[in-house]
């Protein structure tokens, strides 16, 4: 098999090499500072969850910082609806997932949605993403402006330092702060090793599409990671809605559905209960039955995915 089709049969499941970096690339000074922090992964084209995440915000006791830690855009394959989500998000800070970085790739280098799958993924699945990414770069605007966001950030909330990822501390697009990935224990000196070169406290993430909220008492000290999960689709089973998670100095308003607190800092994962029939006009229009993203997401919009509160909420490791 010559490298072209090797690249080829990849696409979807290799790591690009300009996803990684080092986690003593976190051990930086602070790039915000919020009292009341939403990290937002996930959105996936969802313009009726980010109305609802901004109402939320705009019910906080006081002001909230917003971040969108990737794939803010999937759904929205056409150039309005694109438009739409891009404005929306530029309101607030933004980091990029790996659906944003390969829409504004240029040149093909293999990578399909460059979601680095792993094994356990089906093929189909992996093969629907790559057809939904290409039909998102078909209708994307302004993704000069896609490419000048950077892949992490750290914000300071109380004493803590929030790492804000899209993957996890090596990788846009790494599985280690996946639910099952945090709970081996072969990946703990993983974990260790991320905690000591970043110092970061709290951990946000997303991209496995599964919710998560875990708290490691390490040799290299204390490590909690929150993963949302996904901000514009199901995360539970019989559920529809999305997730975020909050990091802040004061109690949340709104009913968390877990949480922990830790050195004066609350982290929650708070439901977003957007209006899903609203969603699901405008995915359908789009993506009628038959489609790409109907055959893998409309069963998980409508009744969640096969994943329960008890095995997101917090564990100690």
């Amino acid at each position: 098999m010559n490298a072209v089709a090797t690249l080829t049969h990849a696409a979807g499941r290799v790591c690009p090499a300009d996803y990684r970096y080092a986690p003593s690339a976190l051990d930086r000074a602070p790039d915000l500072t919020a009292d009341i922090l939403y990290v937002v992964g996930g959105l996936y084209g969802n313009l009726s969850a980010l109305k609802t995440i901004e109402w939320l915000a705009c019910r906080e006791r006081a002001p909230v910082t917003i971040v969108f830690n990737g794939d803010f855009h999937w759904f929205d394959a056409e150039p309005a609806w694109f438009a739409a989500i891009e404005k929306g998000v530029a309101r607030h800070h933004a980091i990029r997932g790996n659906v944003e970085t390969e829409i504004a790739r240029t040149g093909d280098i293999g990578a399909g949605c460059g979601c680095a799958y792993p094994e356990n993924v089906d093929e189909g699945t992996v093969t629907r993403s790559n057809v939904i990414l290409g039909e998102l770069r078909a209708a994307a605007l302004n993704v000069a402006a896609l490419r000048e966001l950077p892949m992490h950030l750290v914000a300071s909330v109380g004493d803590l330092r929030i790492g804000i990822v899209h993957g996890d501390a090596t990788s846009l697009a790494g599985w280690r702060f996946a639910h099952d990935a945090l709970d081996d224990p072969a990946n703990a000196r993983w974990v260790d090793d991320a905690r000591r070169a970043s110092r970061i406290d709290v951990f946000a993430s997303t991209h496995t599409c599964l919710a998560a909220l875990r708290d490691f008492e390490l040799p290299g000290g204390r490590l909690s990671v929150i993963n949302n999960g996904s901000a514009g689709m199901a995360n539970f089973s019989g559920s529809h809605a999305g997730l975020i998670s909050r990091i802040a100095v004061t109690p949340s308003p709104h009913a968390a559905l877990y949480g922990l607190t830790r050195d004066g800092v609350f982290v929650d994962a708070l439901p977003v209960d957007y209006d899903c029939d609203e969603f699901l006009e405008r995915f359908l229009a789009r993506w009628p039955e038959g489609s790409p993203a109907y055959t893998s997401y409309f069963h998980r919009i409508v009744h969640g995915p096969a994943h329960r509160i008890a095995q997101a909420r917090v564990r100690a490791g």
